[in-house]
């Protein structure tokens, strides 16, 4: 493999034109977004050139910060609500040799322990004899080069007869201003969390960063749902830049829901960054409800590695402390509901049989229930087990 040398630049020295003109410029390397992941952080924007025989092969994108004194390089890192940084490398530049680059310049340049980096350019494929350990990062995402017909063709019936709701219920979207943006959307946002007793992973100062710090560029969108009296009842967030869109997040009001709202909104954003000329849309993360949009599911590797080997199980024990408690508590949720629909099934089935059950000993009727006396104590018994 040839070598390529990785060179910090001073952020005064950075060209962002330059770096935003590649054509594989992800929103996320853009200048504002990486203010906002800075100020998230409490870290310090690097950016390097890459070097190959004298010329310039590219750039990379990352925060260096600090985790329990530990020096850490992030391209990017969880918790950051941030999906991909990684390469800007020319066409003819391979994204593997920049890889292998990249141990050298964390470890001996920057002085970090660990560095973490997800590309959306690098495939599991091409990184599979890399040598370097690696977990595999699973999102949706929809072609937006196809015509509308087809992007909505390609949803499920259920939900293309929520977006006709939505259009005949009498809402309206509207692209709002920042001002106050924040605190409506995660009021909203805490409330689609209640639903499943708990509570999103960021507070409601991540959101005013991030609008503070990227609505200025335009990349962002801040979309509101009014119902026919003008209350708002559902936000989202969305950003796009290049040749990429996003879905950041979504908060809505659960009593509003039957107006479909969200449906509406994520249809709307679609066909914006489809008139935008931007082709690809991204969901931000695997969630089944996603599914129903007609998506694409693919793979990236994420790629960390530590200089010591304690420093990496340390890293793997707090993701896993941490995410533990919400694990049970989304599987309580998932319990405590398969029971209410189980029991409500059980009512159903009971007053459905207690109408036409004839009284003991007499003979059969016309109307009587297909399900023998059996079937109807067994139903009985099945519910009080719940």
């Amino acid at each position: 493999m040839r070598v390529l040398s990785f060179h910090r630049l001073p952020l005064e020295q950075v060209d962002w034109q330059v770096l935003d003109g590649f054509g594989d410029r992800l929103l996320m390397q853009r200048r504002g977004w990486l203010e906002f992941v800075r100020a998230v952080s409490g870290g310090e924007i690097v950016i390097a050139q890459l070097e190959q025989d004298g010329q310039t092969a590219g750039y990379f994108s990352g925060i260096l910060f600090r985790r329990c004194g530990v020096p850490i390089l992030g391209s990017p890192f969880r918790g950051w609500n941030t999906a991909y940084m990684g390469f800007n490398l020319h066409p003819d530049v391979s994204r593997v040799e920049a890889l292998m680059g990249l141990e050298q310049f964390a470890f001996r340049q920057l002085g970090c322990l660990h560095y973490e980096v997800i590309d959306r350019h690098l495939s599991p494929q091409e990184s599979a004899d890399l040598g370097l350990a690696c977990s595999v990062v699973h999102n949706y995402q929809t072609d937006l080069t196809r015509s509308e017909d087809e992007l909505f063709a390609d949803m499920t019936s259920a939900c293309r007869r929520a977006i006709r709701k939505a259009e005949k219920s009498g809402i309206t979207i509207e692209h709002a201003e920042p001002e106050g943006f924040a605190e409506e959307y995660y009021s909203q946002l805490l409330n689609v969390f209640a639903k499943q007793d708990m509570k999103p992973t960021y507070g409601l100062d991540r959101v005013k960063k991030l609008i503070e710090h990227i609505h200025p560029s335009g990349d962002l969108l801040l979309a509101r749902v009014r119902d026919p009296d003008g209350l708002s009842i559902a936000t989202s967030i969305y950003a796009g830049f290049n040749q990429f869109a996003l879905f950041w997040g979504n908060g809505s009001l659960r009593p509003y829901q039957s107006l479909r709202p969200n449906e509406a909104l994520h249809w709307h954003s679609m066909r914006h960054f489809k008139q935008l000329g931007l082709p690809l849309y991204d969901w931000g993360g695997r969630a089944t409800y996603k599914t129903k949009y007609g998506v694409e599911e693919f793979s990236l590797p994420a790629f960390r590695k530590s200089r010591f080997g304690v420093i990496q199980y340390a890293r793997d024990l707090a993701e896993k402390m941490y995410y533990y408690p919400r694990t049970l508590r989304r599987a309580a949720t998932r319990h405590r509901s398969g029971r209410a629909d189980a029991n409500l099934r059980c009512d159903r089935a009971l007053s459905g049989h207690a109408a036409t059950r004839p009284r003991s000993g007499a003979p059969g009727r016309p109307g009587r229930s297909a399900a023998s006396g059996t079937d109807w104590a067994r139903s009985v018994r099945v519910g009080q087990g719940l």
